[in-house]
């Protein structure tokens, strides 16, 4: 099969100027998930899509084929999924015809490569058409949410409290996207246009994995890798 890794990395990012090739335990971001996808048994063409000059350069440095994105896909309110169908067009005119598309991103450099491999494995085992990596989340009866005004909002009616043994009992199981890997059928990607297709399932991890928007993000990541070493 041919499955092919996209890292979407572009050059501008205004809370962490640079991020994609700062230097993250001794390696430019980028590296750490080129690197990762390289170590893969499935992934068999590594391909970064940048308008970038300079992450281009540093990426083919790390092993990742380059794919050149136009402006208009590289900005502030572009969305992942054009991205996505933007370099598997460019990689069709070119003869490879993707079979799976996983869509890598580095902004989560400590992804596991068994996650990566298990997220694909699950997926050509299945009929499910996507696949993506989350975490759980116990949701009771009893859930409130902060608002943006920092007020308190009950996801229930608090003036019929449920007995808070009941409300433990029927906790039921959330999940959440980790944001880090998601692969689909190709398929299902040309007819959704979306990384996420109509009959998705997930593969839960216990690694904490951190998405890096801001300093403070990329200091935490820093932290636990230098750890992990």
């Amino acid at each position: 099969m041919n499955i092919v890794g996209i890292i979407p990395a572009r050059g501008g990012s205004k809370r962490l100027p640079g991020k994609n090739i700062k230097l993250l335990a001794g390696k430019p971001l980028i590296a750490h998930t080129i690197e990762t996808a390289k170590k893969s048994k499935y992934i068999n063409k590594i391909i970064l899509s940048t308008e970038d000059e300079k992450i281009a350069e540093i990426a083919k440095q790390f092993g990742a084929e380059i794919i050149k994105r136009p402006q208009e896909l590289a900005q502030d309110t572009t969305k992942t999924a054009p991205v996505l169908l933007h370099a598997v067009e460019e990689l069709e005119k070119t003869g490879y015809f993707p079979d799976i598309v996983v869509l890598l991103q580095a902004t989560c450099p400590n992804k596991p490569v068994e996650l990566i491999d298990e997220i694909i494995e699950k997926l050509i085992n299945s009929d499910n058409d996507s696949v993506f990596s989350a975490f759980p989340i116990c949701c009771t009866m009893a859930m409130w949410k902060k608002q943006f005004d920092g007020k308190m909002q009950a996801l229930y009616d608090y003036h019929t409290r449920p007995r808070w043994q009941n409300a433990a009992e029927e906790c039921e199981m959330l999940y959440g996207e980790t944001g880090a890997v998601y692969a689909i059928k190709i398929d299902a990607f040309k007819k959704c246009k979306d990384f996420i297709g109509e009959n998705p399932d997930i593969v839960t991890t216990d690694v904490k994995l951190i998405d890096i928007d801001t300093q403070a993000d990329f200091d935490a990541a820093e932290k636990l890798m230098m750890q992990n070493k």
